[in-house]
């Protein structure tokens, strides 16, 4: 993949920081794996499907992992045990690889043909939509955009006060009402001042309910509707925002969300904090919605564009 030589030394580093406590996981997990052993053999297989499973892998995708890995022991007739973190580290990138299902947006760069670009944020309440949301505006104004948000989870007074100071933070105005409003009357307000004002841009955030899919749907279908009376083709992104610390909570909120809305991007936060940052494995090739983003820590430049082949070399010690 071409994106590798983008990848700077400095992400790179925040990278390897923010995977340490999954990667010591599922290294102490697959060292047991392997203790005693010269070569892989059935014994192994079987004792690296629990290390990916119980690594919130997800099933479905481990039996692929296990299945590839077999198929290449098969192939290259003795393998050795000790290669074993270098043959992960090849087959689930290629695995992912597979999907092409990576996205194609680089360093915060905005697509062309179309201004204000509308992103909308989704996600139950907790997850970090707002602090990604935050971090979003930090690091496409970094990257030389115009950027505003819209506040239109109007459900919460933290959410927008949350909002507003991320805003700060970011240098980026936030548009909002008062507590209670119609949050398409918010989305609508926020793009008509982003045309007017030449805004590159936009990113709106949203109530994070999901107790109800079909008032979720109905509000998040107004919401469109009203923006696309401003901006005929928005929102460009809808980009779901799951905690990576959840494991397999975040695959069931990622199957009602995109039940219920029309996600087309996912970003995947808490991996700093968590040892189950192989969810990113499992949900990234499972859903054929592109992992766009991960979080990596607290600081407002803690977030990365998800490339596939780097995340895999970081998490097997691969170089």
């Amino acid at each position: 993949m071409g994106l590798f030589s983008f990848f700077s030394k400095e992400k790179k580093e925040t990278l390897d920081k923010g995977l340490e406590r999954t990667k010591q996981g599922v290294f102490s997990k697959i060292a047991r794996a392997v203790a005693g052993k010269s070569k892989i053999d059935d014994e192994i297989l079987d004792n690296l499907e629990e290390v990916f499973i119980t690594s919130d892998v997800g099933v479905d995708t481990t039996l692929k992992i296990i299945e590839r890995i077999e198929q290449r022991v098969a192939r290259d007739k003795y393998v050795g045990a000790s290669e074993l973190n270098r043959l992960l580290c090849e087959e689930i990138t290629d695995l992912l690889a597979e999907n092409d299902n990576e996205s194609s947006l680089e360093d915060f760069t905005v697509p062309a043909g179309h201004k204000p670009h509308v992103i909308m944020v989704v996600g139950v309440n907790g997850v970090g939509k707002t602090t990604t949301i935050g971090k979003l505006a930090a690091q496409f104004k970094k990257a030389g955009n115009k950027v505003m948000l819209g506040a239109a989870d109007t459900f919460r007074a933290a959410a927008v006060e949350q909002l507003d100071i991320w805003g700060e933070r970011a240098g980026v105005p936030v548009v909002k009402q008062k507590l209670g409003a119609d949050p398409a009357a918010v989305a609508y307000d926020t793009l008509a001042s982003a045309k007017a004002n030449d805004v590159d841009v936009v990113i709106i955030d949203t109530a994070g309910r999901l107790h109800n899919k079909k008032g979720l749907m109905d509000e998040l279908t107004k919401i469109r509707n009203v923006m696309q009376k401003v901006v005929p083709d928005a929102p460009h992104e809808v980009l779901l925002v799951l905690d990576g610390s959840t494991g397999q909570n975040a695959f069931e909120q990622a199957r009602q969300f995109v039940a219920a809305t029309s996600v087309n991007e996912l970003a995947i936060t808490k991996l700093d904090g968590t040892a189950k940052g192989g969810v990113v494995i499992g949900i990234s090739d499972q859903f054929k919605i592109p992992v766009k983003y991960i979080g990596l820590g607290e600081g407002i430049d803690d977030l990365q564009v998800f490339h596939k082949k780097e995340f895999v070399q970081s998490l097997f010690g691969e170089k």
